[in-house]
């Protein structure tokens, strides 16, 4: 296999270690208050602070890419998060819990900063569409397995099985990206700071696209399990038929990203997907405004939307990167960070009327894929084709 390759699963772990810390943990929280003290609300707070920590993580990370060598900053990130998951399994107390919580997202925040820089550095343009490509396949699939695999651990050895778990896996991977030679340095050319990024229409046109359509989807997302059990009467596993459909066809729209990419240019590939999640995202609303219920109908149109994200995902966050001319981890920092503060934006919008149903998710989702569409039409394109030397 490559070594660029087996660099790249590196990476790749390096970013599910960091998706671990809620997904994997999240079957623990209901039997934090029984085992720790405190109310249902604190442990919700477990997660919370996590999320919380993650988002100062990347302004640090992105802060501190053009002053320290990539590899430490990951190998340091990622052996950080190690020690504070195995402090986490140690603590007797749901307060001690969150403030580990915190400092431990601030931490673990560092491989999902430098994951497009270092994809930049190693690939040319159409290999590293490709190669976020299948980053974003796998990462689309651990929000599906992960707390799988934490329900099992819980059953297994309690909730302190979990963080132990995570520990081991943040370790194993810091290990093996030292023994092969650490990772290529993430460009150090930019600007030099976040309100220069903040400031450029270009930058601005792929990353805020890229939030506003993922953005989107998460509101859906998030609110679709109470609405299957609460409002239309059904079960949890409606919601899983939806999840698994969403991320299969997202895996294969951004696996064919690349290719398209290659024939059609990036920016009509980019168009296309924003498009086509607008279009699906218009028939949910429909759908939801008619008083449609049926769980096989609301998949169906779910589906495209997933499918125009995955083609447009990709293209869009490299462009995004090319477009910070050089501020490669400020610029992936702020993506990730304008896709956080989308998702929780868009769902504390819509909770007051989650219990109408579709409606108030669907509106929220058409809401943001509008804004998408609109950064692409107001917003400058990028004009240079910067293009990273191929990998060896």
């Amino acid at each position: 296999m490559n070594r660029a390759w087996i660099t790249l699963g590196l990476v790749v772990g390096g970013t599910i270690v960091g998706l671990m810390g809620t997904d994997l943990v999240l079957p623990a929280v209901p039997r934090l208050p029984e085992a720790l003290g405190g109310e249902p609300a604190h442990a919700q707070l477990v997660l919370a602070a996590y999320v919380g920590g993650s988002c100062i993580g990347l302004l640090g990370f992105g802060a501190l890419g053009d002053k320290v060598a990539t590899s430490r900053l990951v190998i340091g990130s990622l052996l950080a998060t190690a020690l504070l998951s195995l402090a986490c399994s140690l603590v007797t107390s749901i307060g001690v819990l969150i403030a580990l919580r915190a400092v431990q997202g601030l931490v673990a925040a560092g491989p999902a900063v430098f994951a497009p820089g270092i994809v930049k550095a190693m690939f040319d343009e159409t290999r590293a569409v490709r190669a976020i490509g299948v980053l974003g396949s796998i990462e689309a699939l651990a929000p599906a397995l992960a707390p799988i695999a934490g329900a099992g651990l819980l059953a297994l050895g309690g909730w302190e099985l979990n963080f132990e778990v995570m520990a081991a896996v943040a370790a194993t991977v810091a290990t093996l990206l030292a023994l092969t030679g650490g990772l290529p340095q993430v460009s150090r050319r930019g600007r030099g700071s976040f309100a220069a990024l903040a400031r450029d229409p270009v930058f601005l046109r792929y990353a805020l696209s890229q939030a506003a359509v993922l953005g989107g989807l998460l509101v859906f997302v998030f609110g679709m399990p109470t609405v299957f059990v609460r409002v239309h009467g059904g079960t949890l596993g409606d919601f899983m038929m939806m999840q698994v459909c969403g991320v299969a066809t997202f895996i294969v729209a951004a696996n064919s990203s690349s290719m398209l990419n290659a024939r059609l240019g990036a920016e009509r590939v980019i168009a296309l997907g924003t498009w086509m999640a607008l279009a699906a995202a218009a028939g949910q609303f429909a759908y939801a405004l008619a008083g449609g219920r049926s769980a096989l109908v609301i998949t169906a149109l779910f589906v495209p939307l997933n499918t125009g994200l995955g083609l447009r995902g990709p293209a869009g966050f490299f462009r995004a990167i090319l477009a910070s001319h050089g501020d490669d981890a400020r610029g992936s920092a702020l993506v990730i960070l304008f896709i956080l503060a989308a998702a929780a934006l868009g769902t504390g919008a819509v909770s007051p009327w989650i219990e109408q149903g579709t409606v108030p998710l669907a509106a929220g989702a058409l809401a943001f894929e509008v804004i998408a569409v609109l950064c692409l039409t107001l917003l400058p394109p990028l004009r240079e084709e910067l293009s990273p030397p191929s990998a060896p």
